[in-house]
């Protein structure tokens, strides 16, 4: 190379690829999020890796700037529109943290059926003829039904994981006819009064912005649970709540929420029934490392003129061209 190119990393990656790319790459870590701070250090880079969400003008004073790259999947966090028309290529990493997700789905199914957390703290304060009894009321999946919303890399896996438990799959899909065929197709209404789980997978656009409204929440059954590992925005957080409180659903984990980080005040902390996480369904050691490994690759093969199938606005270099 006949230079070393700049690259700014929103947040940190994993070690053996943070040493990977200072191989090649002068590589500056941010010291926060915040919009000026991404926008001030952006302004003499080349290369940028995305692990949270950027400014709508992001772009507009880094005339160096020649690759940004997705640690992960989601695009939302990426004003890709700016990207483009400023001529920067844009990648994201599919099906890197697909297994992480979806072992998240299952885990969370399985912490509102079988509630292992609740039985252990009854033993451990109340003894074993407390918490013994506690089983009684928990309930096996085999034979219910999950309702999955979305059936990109993620909600296919899960389904086929839902089938391999004996779970019944239905699915809303703008694309029916590409369904498997353990899968029945299913209108939002259906997909909502027959499941007993429904998981979010889909992403946020306008069509999916409010989607799990009162009016679909109120066709769930009482022992049905809700899944968010989409964004926050596609569900109305505060009818989910109102729902929680009257007992109307059973419970619901929400991974992603309408902002974030939560400051500990908001209402989701007193609401009853209510698995929180901090945005971290994608995230194991395992899924951390592919992501960095993905992201290295292909910052360095765009920045050093490689091709790469996996950028999202290949126009960009028709139109250079």
């Amino acid at each position: 190379m006949s230079k070393r190119f700049k690259v700014l990393l929103t947040n940190s990656i994993h070690p053996s690829y943070h040493e990977e790319l200072l191989k090649e790459c002068d590589v500056i870590v941010a010291p926060d999020t915040k919009p000026e701070t991404l926008k001030g250090l952006v302004s003499d880079c080349d290369g940028l890796i995305v692990r949270c969400q950027l400014p709508g003008d992001m772009f507009e004073n880094a005339p160096h700037l020649k690759a940004v790259v997705r640690h992960g999947v989601g695009l939302d966090f990426i004003p890709v529109d700016a990207a483009t028309k400023k001529g920067i290529p844009v990648a994201n990493l599919p099906g890197s943290n697909t297994n992480a997700v979806v072992e998240y789905c299952m885990a969370a199914i399985f912490y509102f059926r079988r509630r292992l957390d609740f039985i252990d703290s009854k033993l451990r304060s109340a003894g074993w003829l407390k918490a013994r009894p506690i089983a009684d009321e928990s309930t096996e999946i085999a034979a219910t039904t999950l309702g999955i919303i979305g059936m990109g890399a993620i909600g296919s896996k899960l389904a086929q994981a839902a089938a391999g438990m004996q779970m019944n799959v239905i699915a809303l899909t703008r694309r029916p006819e590409t369904l498997p065929t353990s899968v029945k197709a299913a209108t939002k209404d259906e997909l909502f009064s027959q499941s007993d789980v429904i998981a979010l997978c889909c992403p946020l656009n306008d069509r999916t912005r409010g989607l799990v409204d009162r009016a679909s929440i109120a066709l769930m059954k009482p022992t049905a649970i809700l899944i968010n590992i989409s964004r926050g925005p596609v569900i109305d957080t505060q009818a989910v709540l109102d729902a929680l409180a009257a007992e109307k659903i059973a419970g619901v984990a929400m991974d992603v929420h309408d902002l974030h980080p939560l400051s500990g005040g908001e209402a989701v902390f007193k609401c009853p029934n209510l698995l929180l996480t901090p945005h971290i369904a994608s995230i194991t050691a395992s899924s951390m490392r592919g992501m960095s490994k993905g992201s290295v690759e292909t910052i360095l093969a765009i920045l050093n003129g490689r091709n790469v199938n996996n950028v999202v606005n290949p126009e960009v270099f028709s139109n250079k061209a």
